[in-house]
């Protein structure tokens, strides 16, 4: 099931109360205060992590509480901290405030995280109120109530490339010929019920990931057909790439449905306006199909490659294109100080001890950097002139 919009509380544990005790032993006449402190109470923590494809861990369950901190004791016994409670949610994923509507973060990059809930803080002990003129006290701390938030976790996917264009234009198809996704395909419209993301390897350490997005159809924006609720995957992507069904089964016009498909985009969003496009007419098998590219290409002022999905013509040209596209993309978020966001586990460099594995000692230590071509022989030693001289004391004579 996929969960791109959910609602949930958060609750943090409480602080454990701090306790008021006085030492009563035989033999110890003067025992004193010896209330332990409460533990504090455990945080929630948001965490993005690769892997996680949705919020449907969240989907059944309206609230997450965190352990709350143990009371304190007598002798001086301090209550059990509560354990923190991390939620894992997919990159990508906007927290925003349920109450005012604000973003609190924007969880991009894999391994992100912040506290979104804090534990409260466990209450002091009568023994921490001992003092030379207060010898035994009797008050105590009870533990803070930790923090209760309400907020809105909603997922943009991530995503190098994003396709769009009308029902049963072949999104769904072109993205199962050219990466291992396997959305569901059928002759009828609306078929993908929502966003399906699959990378696309194009040589060896060069890929993409692309994004199919569910039909958009005229009026999206404003709540007509299933478009409107996953306009929001589109966002994030660098490239768009516009798939025009030369023969639609509602016999409309081809040109026109690509101008309604770019209206719609502005309209929820102006800046996807002018985001980087690809035209592309699809099922070039069929009749007509090079009658439409070239309307296209005189509608647009742009060059629009003609592919058929089935047959296999012209996909490897699409893919060098988009590949072209997308490098370039990168290097301008390089050269602009921006980091390119990780999209799959494979691609993280992970230490030796991030995998869970221990080096040897001949791999760790000093004698890391020899092997069977370098020997310590091989290393420069310090010659007797390089090293400091020692002069003869006053007299000519040296001890």
């Amino acid at each position: 099931m996929f969960v791109d919009r959910v609602i949930i509380e958060l609750q943090a544990g409480k602080g454990g109360d701090g306790c008021s005790s006085m030492r009563r032993e035989k033999y110890v006449p003067r025992g004193g205060p010896d209330g332990g402190n409460g533990g504090d109470g455990g945080s929630l923590i948001l965490e993005s992590r690769l892997g996680v494809n949705s919020l449907a861990a969240f989907a059944n369950r309206r609230m997450f509480r965190a352990p709350k901190g143990a009371p304190g004791q007598g002798a001086l016994r301090h209550g059990k901290q509560g354990k923190d409670q991390t939620l894992l949610v997919p990159p990508g994923t906007t927290v925003i405030d349920a109450e005012h509507g604000f973003v609190i973060k924007d969880l991009k990059k894999h391994g992100e995280q912040f506290v979104i809930a804090r534990g409260g803080r466990g209450g002091k002990g009568n023994a921490h109120f001992k003092s030379s003129t207060n010898r035994t006290p009797r008050e105590r701390q009870i533990g803070e109530i930790g923090e209760v938030r309400d907020v809105i976790l909603e997922l943009k996917s991530i995503a190098d490339v994003g396709l769009v264009g009308m029902p049963n234009a072949g999104k769904s198809t072109l993205l199962s010929r050219i990466s291992s996704a396997r959305p569901e395909i059928a002759d009828y419209p609306f078929t993908t019920k929502h966003p399906n993301l699959g990378i696309v390897d194009v040589s060896e350490g060069k890929s993409f990931v692309m994004a199919d997005i569910p039909g958009l159809i005229e009026g999206a924006s404003d709540g007509v057909g299933l478009g409107h609720e996953f306009l929001r995957h589109v966002e994030r992507a660098g490239l768009l790439v516009h798939l025009v069904e030369p023969m639609p089964i509602d016999n409309t016009d081809p040109v026109q449905n690509y101008k309604s498909i770019r209206s719609e985009l502005c309209e929820y969003d102006a800046s996807l306006g002018e985001r980087d496009e690809i035209v592309v007419v699809t099922k070039s098998e069929l009749e007509g199909a090079t009658d439409v590219r070239d309307g296209l290409a005189e509608a647009t002022g742009h060059d629009v490659l003609l592919i058929s999905s089935m047959t296999g013509d012209g996909l490897r040209g699409l893919m060098s294109e988009i590949m072209s596209r997308v490098d370039l993309r990168r290097k301008r978020m390089i050269e602009a100080g921006e980091e390119v966001t990780v999209l799959r586990e494979s691609d993280l460099v992970r230490t030796p001890a991030q995998q869970g594995k221990r080096l040897p000692p001949h791999l760790a230590g000093p004698t890391q950097d020899l092997s069977d071509k370098v020997q310590a022989k091989d290393f420069d030693q310090p010659s007797l002139d390089d090293q400091p001289s020692q002069e003869p004391r006053a007299g000519g004579e040296e001890d």
